[in-house]
């Protein structure tokens, strides 16, 4: 129930932020203003008593975040990737979040297989370890199948996540409605639209049924892609509390330490990263979208393997082709084009000025040229693509917060690899490749070929069709909505606060 009773839940929010000095030390990484600080703090020590009191051993952010659950959780993973907006040491705090948080017994996950199996750990694997990583969501275990004997990791829920994370959510919602209420201006963010997709991102990640069905589908379509590996799921033993896959042996991505010890090539496996995200949001519109350092390993050749497929993200190919060209823009300087296409696709609203709003791309895109990543400032880069955003009338789009999110993600990845990496030239041969492919005299050739099939398909209705559209101009009445264009009316933030805001700050663009 999304009442005024989760005002209690926000107070303790911000108690427990106070309580385990984590609101000094969140404020100050972020560099918040002044004035944000003190109405932080004055709003926050009253209650500070009333805060959860959490692990004393782990510093205070990651303190603060973990005793407050789950959904708290997978926001400090998101910001674990950022060092350049939380602070390095802060970041570096941030990533136990990731696959290092406390277990729970593992009798329990026993008991849980053996009740969504049917059949008891022992009759299933002939070895079953403690956990070897443990996250928000879920924990893993590495286990010997008992008939092949056969290494896979087997992956278990944890006991009641899910009345945690909805107990989290109905916070969030009645948060988002009261700043919708208060502060009119926040309404074209669509705050209570965000919190909405948020919980149906990660209530899907509650059933590891669809988690597998992701994998196959993943590995589907990335099976020829160079130095990338997907583990593939094993069926036969896994449901909506546990899953079992290949077991994905190799080195963490978040150990740079040790992936300089083992020889590989840092620089190297930092624009691989970047170009396999690339590659797959572009080419197959469907990408891994939680791809931090705590699902990414190394193998010893180099090759990159993924895990985890709970958060996934898709892209129609109409969406793919605007955004190829917006990057393709970015990447030549060629702002009045970036602006043209925002546009032509209704990103922005027709009454704005086009020159106006080159001229503001290009105060966002100009500065980032001749820089590596450790001269930009984050901070007043996503400062002002707020005000870009709110001066020309684009709206939050919901449908585009797991690409944006993602973007931001895997930047941070890379950056984790190769601080002073030109986003730029990295991007540019998988975006030109694309374009090459889909956006030339083939991909205009292969349009039509889809065109005359629907036709085709349609033919024996093309005459009924006609007379009605026919009847309905001449007796006046009204003609249907064009669906082609209701269908892309809703990336009106298209361009800036979900492509900028990835791959600007992402520093690709």
């Amino acid at each position: 129930m999304r009442g005024p009773h989760n005002i209690w839940r926000l107070i303790r929010t911000g108690a427990t932020f106070e309580r385990t000095g984590a609101m000094s030390v969140a404020l100050e990484a972020m560099e918040a203003p002044p004035r944000l600080r003190l109405v932080a703090r004055i709003m926050g020590w009253p209650f500070k008593w009333l805060g959860y009191k959490g692990d004393p051993a782990l510093p205070p952010v990651t303190r603060a975040i973990t005793a407050l659950g789950p959904a708290y959780i997978k926001f400090g993973q998101v910001l674990s990737t950022r060092p350049d907006v939380v602070g390095e040491d802060l970041a570096n705090q941030l990533r136990v979040l990731q696959d290092k948080l406390p277990p729970f017994d593992t009798a329990l996950a026993k008991a849980a297989i053996a009740e969504e199996l049917g059949r008891p750990v022992g009759e299933i694997f002939a070895e079953f370890s403690e956990p070897v990583a443990a996250a928000s969501i879920a924990q893993v275990h590495s286990a010997v199948l008992a008939d092949t004997g056969e290494t896979v990791a087997v992956k278990v829920l944890r006991p009641g996540i899910e009345r945690a994370f909805r107990r989290d959510l109905d916070a969030f919602h009645f948060a988002a409605g009261m700043i919708e209420r208060l502060l009119p201006g926040t309404r074209r963010l669509k705050p209570t639209e965000v919190v909405s997709h948020f919980e149906q991102t990660v209530l899907g990640e509650l059933d590891l049924r669809l988690e597998a069905a992701a994998a196959s589908q993943f590995a589907a379509n990335t099976a020829r892609d160079a130095h990338f590996r997907v583990p593939a799921p094993v069926w036969a033993l896994s449901g909506r509390t546990v899953m079992v896959m290949d077991w994905a042996e190799g080195t963490a991505m978040g150990d740079v330490p040790a992936l300089r010890a083992a020889g590989h090539d840092l620089v190297a496996l930092s624009e691989r990263v970047l170009q396999l995200f690339l590659s797959h949001a572009l080419r197959d519109g469907y990408f891994h979208a939680d791809m931090h350092q705590g699902n990414l390993k190394v193998a010893a050749n180099g090759d990159v393997i993924a895990y985890d497929f709970g958060i996934m993200g898709q892209i129609d190919e109409y969406t793919r082709r605007v955004y190829a060209e917006i990057l393709m823009g970015f990447i030549r300087r060629d702002y009045r084009r970036v602006a043209e296409v925002h546009f032509e696709a209704g990103y922005v609203p027709a009454d704005r000025d086009v020159n106006a709003f080159a001229l503001a791309l290009r105060a966002v895109g100009e500065p980032i040229f001749g820089m590596n990543a450790t001269q930009i400032s984050m901070a007043k880069l996503l400062a002002y693509l707020f005000e870009v955003t709110e001066r020309f009338g684009m709206q939050t789009r919901t449908e585009l917060i797991l690409l944006q999110r993602t973007m931001v993600v895997v930047e941070g990845v890379s950056r984790s690899l190769n601080p002073a990496m030109n986003m730029w030239e990295v991007a540019r041969p998988v975006v030109e490749t694309y374009i090459r492919e889909n956006l030339g005299p083939r991909a205009a050739l292969r349009d039509l070929k889809r065109t005359a099939l629907v036709l085709g398909h349609f033919g024996p209705r093309m005459p009924a069709l006609l007379q009605e559209l026919i009847e309905r101009r001449v007796n006046g009445a009204a003609p249907a909505p064009e669906p082609e264009r209701r269908r892309t009316g809703w990336l009106a933030l298209g361009g800036i606060a979900a492509f900028a805001l990835g791959l600007i700050a992402a520093q690709i663009l």
